[in-house]
This record gives C-alpha cells, sequence and structure tokens, in this order.
C-alpha cells in the first residue's frame, strides 16, 4: 500500500513538472490527462487559458433547411459549406465562435468542423483515424489552450492536443499524426442555399441556452482591423510577421508539404487570379456580399469582406482560364458562367463543377507563425 502511494505521488509530482512547462499564467488547475512526454512542440509554447470543458462543443447538432435557415440567419453570415456526394451542410462562423467545434456526420464521412476567431480560422477534418492497428472514430474539443493564438484541440479519445490551424497532433499519444481536410468553401448564408436550395444549416436551438442569446453578436468587437494586431496575452508582438500586416486575411493552398498564400485584397481588386503552384492550376474567385463575424458587435452592422474562394481549374483534363466581367465568372475558352461555388450554371460547361482547392480563410499573422516559409502572392 505504502509502495502504490509513493509510485501515485512521484507520478503526480512528475506530470506537475512538465505541466509547469506549459504557460499557466492563471494558475488554471491542471486536469488534463494528455501524455507529456511525447510533444513536437516546445511546452513553453503551449498557453492555458481557461479550464478543461469551458466550451460546450455541438456533438449533436441540428439543422434547418432554406426557408427557417433564411429567416434564423442574416443572409450575408458567413458559413462553412461542406458538400459531400450531393448533401450538403452549413454552419454559421458566428455560431461556431461560442463553441469553436463541431463533431458531425456528413453522408456518413465523420466531420470534425473547426472555427478560431482568434486566428480566423475555419476548416474542417475527417475525425477517423487509423492508430495502434485499429480505425477509430474521434471525438473533439476546444482544450481551453491556445499556441500562437490558435485553438489547441483536445481529443476525448486519448487526450492528445491537437493544434487546430495545421490539423497536427503537437502533444500526446498520438503525437505526429496529422488529420485529413475535407475540402469546404467559406460563403454567406444566402449563397449557400443559392447553390444547394436542399441544404441544411447549422440551428440556432443548440440546446445552450448561455450561449443561444448571444447569437448574431460578436465578443471580439473590432478584432478584424487591418491596422491592428493580435491580442497580446496571445500572441507576443516581436513574432508578427513583417511582410503582411498582421490582420491581412489571406488564402493558403498546399502541395506537398509546401505553401503559397494569398492576400485577400489583391484577389478582392482583381476580382479573379488565375495561378499555378508547383504542379497545380488555381483559380480564386471573389465576389462581395459577405460580411465579417468579428467586427461590429451586431453581426449585421459589421463590414463586407466578402467571399474568396480556390478550386482547380482542370476540368476533365482541360485547362480553364478565368476572367470576372462586372458581377459573372467567365471562362475564357467557352464564355460559359460559373457562381462563387464553382458551378456552371449557364454556357456550354453548364452543369459542371470546379473541383474545390483544399484552402481556408486566416490572418497573416497566425498563419506565418506557423508556415513562415510560405511563398506570397504578389
Amino acid at each position: 500500500m505504502l509502495r502504490t502511494n509513493i509510485l501515485h505521488l512521484f507520478f503526480v509530482c512528475q506530470i506537475a513538472l512538465v505541466s509547469g512547462q506549459i504557460q499557466n499564467p492563471k494558475s488554471i488547475p491542471f486536469e488534463w490527462n494528455t501524455d507529456l512526454s511525447r510533444h513536437s512542440v516546445e511546452l513553453s509554447e503551449i498557453q492555458i487559458v481557461l479550464p478543461k470543458g469551458s466550451f460546450k462543443t455541438l456533438d449533436d447538432p441540428t439543422f434547418v433547411g432554406k426557408e427557417k435557415g433564411l429567416e434564423m440567419f442574416y443572409k450575408k453570415e458567413p458559413v462553412i459549406s461542406i458538400e459531400i456526394d450531393g448533401k450538403a451542410k452549413a454552419y454559421s462562423l458566428n455560431i461556431l465562435t461560442s463553441h469553436e467545434i463541431s463533431n458531425d456526420i456528413l453522408n456518413e464521412v465523420p466531420l470534425l468542423v473547426t472555427y478560431c476567431p482568434l486566428c480566423n480560422s475555419g476548416i474542417v477534418y475527417h475525425r477517423k483515424l487509423v492508430f495502434n492497428g485499429q480505425e477509430q472514430l474521434m471525438e473533439f474539443e476546444p482544450s481551453g489552450m491556445l499556441r500562437n493564438s490558435d485553438m489547441v484541440m483536445l481529443d476525448r479519445n486519448t487526450e492528445t492536443l491537437w493544434q487546430q490551424l495545421t490539423g497536427s497532433a503537437i502533444v500526446g499519444e498520438l503525437n505526429k499524426i496529422q488529420l485529413e481536410i475535407i475540402p469546404s468553401l467559406i460563403i454567406s448564408v444566402e449563397e449557400f442555399f443559392n447553390r444547394y436550395p436542399d441544404g441544411q444549416i447549422l440551428s440556432k436551438q443548440t440546446g445552450f441556452s448561455n450561449s443561444e442569446k448571444y447569437y448574431g453578436t460578436n465578443p471580439y468587437k473590432d478584432y478584424d482591423n487591418i491596422n491592428s494586431n493580435p491580442y497580446e496575452r496571445f500572441f507576443d508582438p516581436n513574432k508578427i510577421d513583417k511582410r503582411l500586416s498582421p490582420m491581412e486575411r489571406i488564402v493558403d493552398i498546399e502541395e506537398n508539404g509546401e505553401y503559397k498564400i494569398y492576400p485577400v485584397n489583391l484577389i478582392k481588386k482583381k476580382g479573379v487570379v488565375n495561378d499555378s503552384f508547383k504542379s497545380k492550376k488555381i483559380v480564386l474567385f471573389y465576389q462581395s456580399g459577405t460580411v465579417s463575424v468579428l467586427d461590429k458587435e451586431i453581426i449585421k452592422d459589421s463590414k463586407d469582406i466578402g467571399t474568396i474562394v480556390a478550386f482547380n481549374r482542370i476540368l476533365e483534363t482541360r485547362e480553364l482560364s478565368f476572367i470576372k466581367n462586372k458581377k459573372v465568372f467567365l471562362d475564357e475558352e467557352t464564355g460559359s458562367k460559373w457562381d462563387i461555388t464553382g458551378l456552371c450554371y449557364e454556357g456550354i460547361l453548364k452543369g459542371k463543377q470546379l473541383e474545390i482547392e483544399a484552402h481556408s480563410n486566416h490572418f497573416a499573422f497566425a498563419w506565418l507563425a506557423f508556415y513562415p516559409e510560405s511563398e506570397i502572392f504578389k
């Protein structure tokens, strides 16, 4: 009995010593059962901000259709849109600001829908993994920690810590495992239902009454001002990359572990950008009509930041080039018309769909903190 108690005390002391390397300015009790001995980043880069379990994730989300969705949401507010084999769902960034994670399923594909408002990073991952020789369905929640101002996620299966912006396991049993990205678009509610009239949108009736009363409002008032900086308590101002304004919005493209980023303001001026990165042929579309969820206190009053999306411009082995004529996206080869979701709605190519290039929107400071070697589109 004495030996058991000594071993238990030794284990607790070891955990306390290791966890002490994690920043904990509020002296929050360490209740995470993470294997801290296995890590691929310095533990001192991680900061405990809130106790474990502070965020209520959307684990059994309910959805509504077009009619109720257009009544429930402001038509210009942004959503993460996902389509799999003809079925589509949308998740309001404003609702995700309160919960940050939804564990869901679409057409039998397990989804991990994530949004970190501090980095403006909305990304969808596949939440089925193979480890220890078995396929396991993972469930995630915000850990209450941040690294480079970005959410650190926690899987409930092993309590491994994961970086939201990169999808990488950084501390714990599953250290260095990488989540698979599921391509998605960030578009407006109106754009979603125009493209997917039978689509479903996450309901505001989430079952969390303390959160429901705040949907439609922004707790990060004026946060995305391009002339401001991220919160210093979460991000060292000395680490800001000077090549872009820290709160500049960017879109990323990846191939074989290398990245290229596109400042949204440049794409906005052109409307369309045809580009190549490594072996990829891509096109970026921009159109106005989507507001920020990180601007004014009331989402409806927020500034129009528009929609920017990225597609592969190889269609059935044929390379296309695009232009924007007034508010219409056209391919130069056939003159067909395309919408913001990459669907051709008029012309020779009517009914064809461009493949979504895996991408997301981020603030420049956050992206460059994780991927400083990214090529920047000029």
